[in-house]
């Protein structure tokens, strides 16, 4: 049972279902829908969203992640000039853009990337881009194509600390998405930005740790939020955390260097991202 349950506010079922009709017009997925995430309204009225490319099923299987699993779809070519359609009827002003792994493609869907950041800044120039991305495989090629993509930030998700990667994502290796972390901070001017859900485990110290490799490898902005379990297939929650926690690991964020840090219960990877 979860003591901590948090409260969201009653979304506007007019904007829901108005964004809802642009985004199925375009044949566009978002990370929002797609996991109901319980701050969707609020980062619509804001005018953010997030929207994931390149199909809706993903070549690695993680632990926690409600995304499904197999053989990649046919990368779709136009969906670059669709999503730059819909935000722009959207009048988003801030867009997060991430995608399923796709481990099945020669650049992982670099291209892809690069082509959708080209379509927007095309269509709605005005409009500040961040890219949410694999690993890559680390793939230096790869990541070279994101950081010229012209994005205004990047971002690569930790997701939790070492002794419990291998468990949570199988498919992936901490010291890899350290590495994409550091080659983005290195070789270009973006803010970059990674994220960490807590619950699965982990220990406290093992949480500082884990910051401090972020932000030893770059990294200046950070989002914590509470691990929520999607179904009873996936990872168990281990352990509820209360706001209180997540407000002194925000502390502590702030005091080992990092420029911003967004952490609670409901905080995602994508939540405030535009405050950030």
């Amino acid at each position: 049972m979860n003591p901590y349950k948090p409260k969201v506010k009653a979304p506007d079922p007019y904007l829901i279902s108005e964004t809802q009709n642009i985004l199925r017009k375009n044949q566009l997925n978002t990370v929002c829908e797609a996991a109901s995430c319980p701050n969707r309204a609020e980062c619509y009225f804001h005018k953010t969203a997030t929207f994931m490319i390149l199909g809706d099923v993903c070549t690695r299987a993680c632990g926690f992640c409600h995304v499904k699993t197999g053989r990649g779809l046919n990368v779709d070519k136009d969906e670059p000039y669709r999503l730059a359609k819909a935000i722009n009827a959207l009048g988003l002003n801030y867009v997060v853009i991430t995608s399923v792994d796709r481990d099945d493609l020669s650049d992982y869907g670099a291209g892809h990337f690069y082509a959708c950041v080209q379509e927007i800044k095309k269509e709605c120039p005005e409009v500040k881009i961040e890219l949410l991305t694999p690993d890559f495989h680390g793939d230096e090629k790869a990541l070279d194509i994101i950081i010229e993509s012209g994005a205004q930030k990047l971002a690569h998700n930790e997701e939790t600390v070492r002794r419990l990667s291998k468990t949570v994502r199988p498919q992936s290796s901490y010291d890899r998405s350290l590495k994409t972390l550091s080659y983005y901070a290195l070789k270009s001017n973006c803010i970059v930005k990674s994220s960490l859900m807590l619950g699965l485990g982990e220990s406290e110290q093992e949480v500082l740790e884990t910051m401090k490799d972020l932000l030893d490898a770059g990294v200046s902005e950070l989002t914590l939020g509470q691990y929520l379990q999607p179904s009873q297939e996936h990872l168990q929650v281990r352990r509820y955390y209360p706001q209180e926690f997540f407000d002194y690991l925000k502390e502590e964020g702030l005091n080992m260097g990092f420029k911003a840090v967004a952490s609670g219960i409901l905080m995602r990877s994508s939540y405030h991202a535009k405050e950030l």
